[in-house]
C-alpha cells in the first residue's frame, strides 16, 4: 500500500536562462491567452517544487500556493478558467479506468494525487483534446499547449507553452521544474514525450466572462 501512496517523485534543481522574448503570436485566441496568463500569474508566486501526496478537498482541491508539482501548473492554469482537471481525471478515470496508465500500484482511482501525474494528465488530454506528433519545430508549438518531457533522470515533466518567444523563435514554457513556477527556455530541452492541445469552449467562456486580468 504504501508505494500506491508515493507522491510524484522529486525534480533536481534544473534552471534555464530565457532569451529576450518577443511576442510570440500577435493575435492568438482569447482562450489560449487566458489559459497562458493563468500560467503565468503562479509565477513569483508558487516558489516550491513540492510533490508530496497530500489529502486535498474535493473537488477544488489544491495544496497552498506557494508550492507545487509541475502538474499544478497546468491544473491551476486550467482552474483559473473554470475547468477543474482534479474532478475531471476523477471523473474520467472512474469511468474509464481501463484508458489510464497502470504505474502505481492503484486498484481504483484517487482524487488526492491522480491529476497530480504527468502520465494521467496525458492520458485525459489525449482522450478530451487533440494529441499530435512530437516535433523539434518550435513553430508546431502554440500559445497553451501542453507538452510533456522525459528529464534525463527519467522522470516526466509537464508545462504550458507561453505567449512569448526567444529571440531566434522558440516559445517559452511556463512549468515548475524544481524552484518553484517560471517561464522559460526549455522547450527542447529534454526529450519530448506529448503535445497536447485542449481548448473546450467552456474554456472561452469562463475566459470572456472573467474580468481582464
Amino acid at each position: 500500500m504504501r508505494a500506491a501512496r508515493i507522491a510524484i517523485a522529486a525534480l533536481p534543481l534544473l534552471t534555464f536562462a530565457p532569451s529576450p522574448p518577443v511576442l510570440a503570436d500577435p493575435a492568438p485566441s482569447a482562450a489560449r491567452r487566458c489559459l497562458v496568463e493563468a500560467a503565468r500569474e503562479q509565477v513569483g508566486v508558487t516558489v516550491r517544487y513540492d510533490g508530496r501526496y497530500v489529502k486535498l478537498a474535493y473537488p477544488g482541491g489544491d495544496v497552498p500556493a506557494d508550492r507545487g508539482a509541475c502538474t499544478d501548473v497546468v491544473v491551476r492554469a486550467y482552474r483559473r478558467n473554470g475547468l477543474d482537471l482534479q474532478r475531471l481525471v476523477h471523473e474520467d478515470m472512474s469511468l474509464h479506468w481501463d484508458a489510464y496508465p497502470k504505474l502505481w500500484g492503484l486498484t481504483r482511482p484517487d482524487a488526492n494525487i491522480d491529476h497530480r501525474r504527468v502520465p494521467n494528465l496525458a492520458a485525459f488530454f489525449t482522450r478530451h483534446g487533440e494529441a499530435m506528433r512530437p516535433t523539434a519545430d518550435p513553430k508546431d508549438y502554440l500559445p497553451g499547449d501542453v507538452v510533456t518531457w522525459r528529464l534525463p533522470s527519467g522522470v516526466p515533466h509537464v508545462g504550458i507553452v507561453s505567449l512569448r518567444r526567444t529571440g531566434d523563435g522558440r516559445p517559452l514554457v511556463i512549468h515548475n521544474i524544481g524552484a518553484g513556477a517560471a517561464e522559460e527556455d526549455m522547450l527542447l530541452g529534454f526529450a519530448i514525450l506529448g503535445h497536447y492541445r485542449w481548448l473546450p469552449p467552456e474554456l472561452a467562456s469562463a475566459c470572456s466572462a472573467a474580468p481582464s486580468r
